[in-house]
């Protein structure tokens, strides 16, 4: 809401208030520790599209110390520098802070400089006298690679004709990451999210209530007019009663989805859901104890009164990847039907790990056009087999459907990435 202020500082000159007004306004009242893990979580996937390919290629084929100075709170961009371009020291802007909460205002003098060449101007003269910046640890170096590395990349700084870094070239997969955004966070994008809140936050309620309260043809009918998109590829014996579903997940909806394609109710099992998750539910849903015995003999109760669907990962995952699966499944039945979900949004993320969880479903149809994909694959038998092999084979086979990448990477993994927690 600040960027038209913002950019008018910009346009006059101002430069150095404006990057200090966006500091205070994103910082101030926050507790630093929280500041740091959003950072992590969130900001290193938008950085990671950021990158130049010019500029990785100069900064990862250079085998000495690795030095990075930014105008950035050196919070926000230390955890992404250090993690997946291997930086060695982060020099940026300090901000104050008070015991476990940040202000907002720069340490002065800070690190605000405006320019590349004032940078290296700045960096010359402190690596030369050996003195320390802003609070961190830059000493007197026998030679000035740093300089000579900053003059390489100054020369191919980011431009409208820059390529970014693909994919597949970064220096590690991006698999896990938090923030509700899709979208990059510009101006524009964020403009367009603001108009549309009103009108998806009615959106998300009526689809809601055309899932809980309408038949399941008359509810895909109403689904598909206000542009949930839903396919699914399933024959007439992949939808028998009493059959053992197990799916990737994507969303809190994928039992929910899947019950609206079979058109008729089963069951889904989860380690934990909110209360208001569980009222809007158009299907039962039971909760597991993660004790291994109490849950298998409830899931196979459940499975022979009705269907069930279970997702082993445990979690959702965002990227195409899967994480391992938990083998319970495969202790509770002779033959289990394995589901390829994928899940699509555009502007909002249906799944967090720092927010609030019970806004899941709700962020998700909130998305103009979302889409939801099933592929129903053949039976897998698991009599005569132990259960980590059964596990291992529906990961597989779900993960060459999708074309996602099988991974060995647990929910446990994700919380210790992203919250610093087991998840529990």
């Amino acid at each position: 809401m600040l960027f038209p202020v913002l950019w008018l500082l910009d346009f006059f000159g101002f430069q150095e208030l404006s990057l200090r007004l966006m500091i205070f306004v994103s910082t101030a009242g926050v507790k630093v520790a929280v500041l740091k893990a959003v950072a992590k979580a969130t900001l290193s996937r938008f950085f990671l599209e950021d990158i130049n390919e010019s500029c990785f290629k100069i900064l990862s084929g250079y085998k000495g110390k690795k030095y990075v100075v930014t105008c950035f709170p050196k919070f926000m961009v230390e955890a992404f520098l250090r993690e997946f371009l291997d930086v060695d020291y982060v020099i940026g802007t300090e901000v104050i802070s008070f015991k476990e909460w940040c202000l907002g205002f720069v340490v002065s003098p800070g690190m605000i400089i405006n320019g590349h060449h004032e940078k290296l101007k700045f960096l010359q003269q402190a690596i030369g006298d050996g003195v320390q910046i802003d609070l961190g640890l830059v000493h007197a170096l026998s030679d000035h690679p740093l300089i000579l590395l900053c003059k390489e990349l100054h020369i191919m700084q980011p431009d409208e004709k820059a390529k970014p870094l693909p994919r597949r070239d970064y220096p590690k997969p991006l698999i896990f990451h938090d923030g509700r955004f899709i979208a990059r966070p510009t101006p524009l994008n964020l403009l367009s999210i603001l108009l549309w809140l009103p009108l998806g936050m009615i959106l998300a309620v009526t689809r809601i209530l055309m899932g809980v309260l309408l038949p399941y043809k008359l509810g895909l009918m109403g689904s598909a007019a206000t542009g949930l998109r839903i396919r699914a590829q399933f024959s007439e014996a992949q939808r028998a009663c009493g059959t053992l579903y197990v799916c990737s997940h994507r969303t809190l909806l994928d039992p929910v989805i899947i019950s609206s394609v079979l058109q008729r109710k089963i069951t889904a099992v989860t380690y934990s859901l909110s209360s208001f998750s569980e009222l809007i539910s158009p299907i039962r849903t039971v909760r597991l104890t993660r004790d291994r015995v109490k849950d298998g003999a409830t899931m196979g109760a459940l499975l022979n009164s009705s269907g069930l669907v279970v997702c082993p990962e445990g979690t959702t995952c965002r990227e195409p990847y899967l994480l391992r699966f938990s083998p319970l499944f495969a202790e509770i039945s002779n033959e289990v039907i394995p589901v390829a979900i994928s899940a699509e949004g555009t502007m909002f993320y249906g799944t967090t790990v720092r927010g609030h969880k019970w806004l899941d479903s709700l962020f998700f149809l909130m998305n103009p056009s979302p889409c939801y994909q099933l592929m129903f694959l053949d039976k897998v038998s698991c009599q005569g087999r132990s259960s980590v092999d059964v596990a291992n084979q529906v990961q597989r086979l779900i993960g060459l459907a999708l074309g996602f990448e099988c991974t060995n990477l647990t929910r446990r993994d994700k919380y210790r990435i992203l919250a610093g927690n087991d998840g529990v």
